[in-house]
């Protein structure tokens, strides 16, 4: 295994890598970099949790001209990743760059005072960056480097035409990189019209999705022993730190209300936070809560070391998010553990996400009996949804009072359709 001094960067960046803990490269790290060192156009293939953002910022930190202008953008999918791609950019900008991290739900007057001072380095969201741009305050066309991170998750969340729209902004002459966990046709497409005789890096085998260092299991359970199930497992396996998902919003706040009233210190992850609350929940976490509840908004770019669980209260219904969802443990080759609840009804999901992932997963027979009964302290009237919350002030049902026009309607497996 070479060092990050053997990879031809800066000595001043090397010295900040060492002084951060990181001494030798990971293997897309070690890959790319050198490559990257040379301008060339790339294309990465690599796993969740492989150390794909030192990848590419690394050469960006060593090549880019700091001026009057913007020298690189870097698109990623979601708010938490951009913010975790600008502190791990900071962490080692040696020479003084400058990092700005746009994304929406935050001030964009606050962000246009921060891009007046010039940062090198812009880090954001499609949609705000485009906002950006159209107010005048975001001059992509001298760019030296254009970043995408996570691509496929940025194009299944529907910004494909938005990523359309900044390419067709920047000069012909840049270096152009596409990271992404899989490489499905439309970055190919990408690739043919905006990058330059691209280089592709694969790590891992061309059929590997997930880290081999991940055990798969799951469980069968009805509607309401699902709960005990989870209880269960966690006895079982004493996780050190886990994430738990749920598939709504909604199903994500009884599943930290339950884990509250057992006892379990545990923080509130998805998108109907604020973006405060977000932000404070992630720093719950990382110091050491130890169960997050979370959404698919923390199923990928969430970079939080010592996750040894991933817990799918609800089984994702597209088994790429399975993937992604599972790549939040076992960060950086080390040991993780996958596990799954479904009813009988779903064993074919399990059956897609073996064929999809290539991987093994084990039926596994939990003892529940120590928690019959476990359930939230609630009612479920499947056919109005009127939980222990009664109706809210808007005239619809539930914890958060939704409008008579979104009124949901609750299944028997705790998720919800909208009529």
């Amino acid at each position: 295994m070479k060092k990050f001094s053997e990879l031809g960067l800066d000595n001043r960046i090397v010295e900040l890598l060492n002084r951060n803990g990181f001494i030798e490269p990971t293997e897309v790290q070690e890959k790319a970099v050198p490559i990257a060192l040379e301008g060339k156009d790339l294309i990465v293939r690599s796993k969740t949790g492989t150390g794909k953002t030192y990848a590419f910022m690394l050469p960006i930190l060593d090549r880019a001209k700091r001026g009057e202008h913007v020298g690189a953008l870097v698109l990623a999918p979601t708010r938490e990743l951009a913010l975790q791609i600008a502190a791990m950019t900071r962490k080692v900008d040696a020479n003084g760059k400058g990092v700005t991290v746009v994304y929406g739900g935050a001030s964009i007057n606050v962000q246009i005072q921060e891009l007046r001072r010039k940062p090198t380095i812009v880090i954001g969201t499609p949609g705000r960056v485009l906002d950006l741009i159209e107010r005048g305050a975001l001059d992509i066309s001298r760019i030296q480097f254009m970043v995408l991170d996570e691509a496929d998750m940025m194009l299944d969340m529907g910004f494909i035409d938005d990523i359309e729209r900044i390419l067709a902004l920047t000069p012909a002459q840049k270096q152009t990189m596409v990271l992404s966990a899989t490489i499905p046709d439309a970055i190919v497409s990408i690739a043919r019209r905006h990058m330059r005789d691209p280089v592709k890096i694969v790590v891992g085998k061309e059929e590997e999705l997930v880290v081999n260092t991940i055990t798969h299991f799951y469980s069968i359970a009805d509607y309401r022993g699902k709960f005990a199930t989870l209880l269960a497992y966690i006895k079982k396996y004493n996780p050190s730190k886990a994430i738990v998902f749920a598939r709504t919003k909604h199903m994500a706040d009884i599943l930290y209300d339950f884990m509250k009233s057992k006892g379990f210190d545990v923080i509130l992850m998805h998108g109907g936070l604020t973006q405060a609350k977000r932000e404070h929940s992630l720093g719950e976490f990382r110091r050491g809560a130890r169960f997050m509840i979370a959404t698919n908004v923390a199923a990928r770019g969430l970079d939080i070391s010592g996750i040894s669980d991933i817990i799918n209260f609800d089984v994702p219904d597209d088994p790429n998010l399975y993937v992604h969802r599972s790549g939040r443990s076992a960060r950086m080759n080390a040991d993780g553990r996958s596990f799954t609840i479904i009813n009988e009804s779903q064993r074919d999901l399990i059956t897609q996400i073996k064929n999809l992932a290539n991987i093994r997963i084990e039926r596994l027979d939990l003892d529940t009996r120590e928690f019959e009964g476990a359930m939230p302290r609630m009612q479920m009237r499947h056919e109005h949804g009127e939980g222990r919350y009664g109706r809210g002030r808007s005239g619809g049902y539930g914890r958060f009072g939704h409008g008579r026009d979104r009124r949901r309607t609750y299944k028997n497996d705790f998720s919800y359709s909208h009529r």
